[in-house]
């Protein structure tokens, strides 16, 4: 049985992926920290493609929209917004809940609205601007989540990488 990886490769990238995307953390399938390292990375991009085979002629932002709904269980996509969602208040109660996922309705969720969008850079060159909107939200509330985790000793580095992250997104 012939196995095709379809994960992050920078061979067969589009030339704008590769010239903004100059850090090697985001050609990484192993760093953990790297948007396609990470399982919620890695699954995000490979469902983005399954999906972009079905869907050659639409937006990708109901790409976005289905992830926010399914992973995220939101009822609609729309609330995954800057008011609702980015305060640090809001998601410290959230990470000190023991009734809340964070890790899964914060990190993963964000982490792979993050990774859609960086897969279709990867793939067809940009991001649709009509959905730069919710990436910018997913970064914003990393951010936040990341820096409340006072002794994750990744925090610094993962915070440097949504920095990077977001120069990438205003570019692309």
């Amino acid at each position: 049985m012939n196995m095709k990886f379809e994960g992050i490769d920078k061979n067969n990238a589009h030339a704008r992926a590769i010239e903004l995307l100059t850090e090697d953390f985001f050609w990484s399938a192993s760093d953990e920290l790297s948007p396609f390292g990470s399982d919620e990375g890695h699954t995000a991009l490979c469902e983005f493609r399954k999906w972009r085979k079905k869907n050659k002629k639409i937006s990708v932002g109901y790409c976005i929209a289905w992830v926010i709904e399914s992973v995220g269980e939101f009822d609609d996509y729309d609330d995954y917004n800057e008011e609702n969602l980015v305060d640090e208040l809001k998601i410290k109660s959230q990470i000190d809940n023991d009734e809340f996922d964070d890790q899964q309705y914060i990190f993963t969720l964000d982490s792979s609205v993050i990774a859609t969008a960086l897969g279709q850079l990867v793939d067809e060159g940009l991001i649709e601007v009509d959905y730069k909107y919710f990436v910018q939200v997913a970064i914003n509330r990393l951010r936040i989540w990341a820096n409340l985790h006072e002794s994750w000793k990744y925090k610094n580095e993962f915070v440097r990488r949504l920095n990077i992250i977001e120069k990438v997104l205003e570019k692309a």
